[in-house]
């Protein structure tokens, strides 16, 4: 027990990471939190991240409602939006931002499968530099382990939801409207992978603001884990 409380007396007074991570290290396997709970802890942290945040973006205007993460046009059609609107053709224009939100939303279903078993591979090596990094270390983590089978597993269903639900009709329509205006440059952009890439970012943020919120705010830390865990970097 003594050396319990010298131990959590050092990590309060201690400021560098080196130092932080010696104490760390130093904290009995068998006492009041370990190697094992620690790796649990941000397992359980990564889990209500996806649980109460990616899931969000799987619903209706999941994106498109959502400042952080709503797909705007990619920047070589910023133009074309600006200019439909500028000859009263606003409405087609918000028709074809909605379709590239509408198919990020039902390509981030297949996520959570990925995102689970990435979850459970976190190491106890892995657990200690996660929790001594960044507010996003833990999101930073998971956006390394899953970002290319992420991207394989939307690309084609994006793809697919274009034809679901009317967004290649919608773009063509828009694109072909634009292309006809005189003395415009022609665009042709894939669509596809702007796409892909927008709804993966908008995951890996919305995920890193659980995390924020579980790091900075005690009140988050809603299990008895959490709060053992988390006390660490505070």
């Amino acid at each position: 027990m003594k050396k319990i409380i010298i131990a959590f007396v050092g990590l309060l007074m201690l400021n560098s990471c080196a130092e932080l991570q010696q104490v760390v290290n130093q904290l009995p396997q068998g006492g009041t939190l370990g190697n094992a709970d620690i790796a649990a802890g941000l397992r359980q942290a990564l889990d209500f991240g996806i649980e109460k945040q990616v899931k969000k973006l799987t619903l209706k205007d999941g994106f498109y409602g959502n400042s952080l993460v709503k797909i705007l046009m990619p920047e070589e059609l910023r133009k074309v939006d600006k200019t439909l609107r500028d000859i009263g053709l606003g409405s087609l224009a918000d028709d074809g931002i909605k379709m590239l939100n509408r198919a990020a939303e039902d390509a981030v279903k297949e996520a959570t499968p990925i995102f689970v078993n990435a979850v459970k591979d976190i190491t106890f090596a892995d657990a200690k530099n996660i929790l001594l990094g960044n507010n996003d270390a833990a999101t930073s983590y998971l956006q390394g382990k899953t970002n290319t089978a992420l991207y394989n597993k939307f690309n084609p269903v994006i793809k697919n939801s274009f034809a679901k639900v009317g967004a290649d009709q919608i773009w063509s329509n828009l694109i072909n409207r634009y292309n006809k205006i005189p003395f415009v440059n022609k665009v042709n952009p894939d669509l596809t992978d702007y796409v892909t890439n927008q709804a993966l970012k908008g995951v890996y943020t919305m995920i890193a603001v659980e995390e924020q919120k579980i790091r900075t705010k005690v009140g988050s830390r809603t299990t008895a884990l959490l709060q053992k865990v988390f006390a660490l970097q505070d």
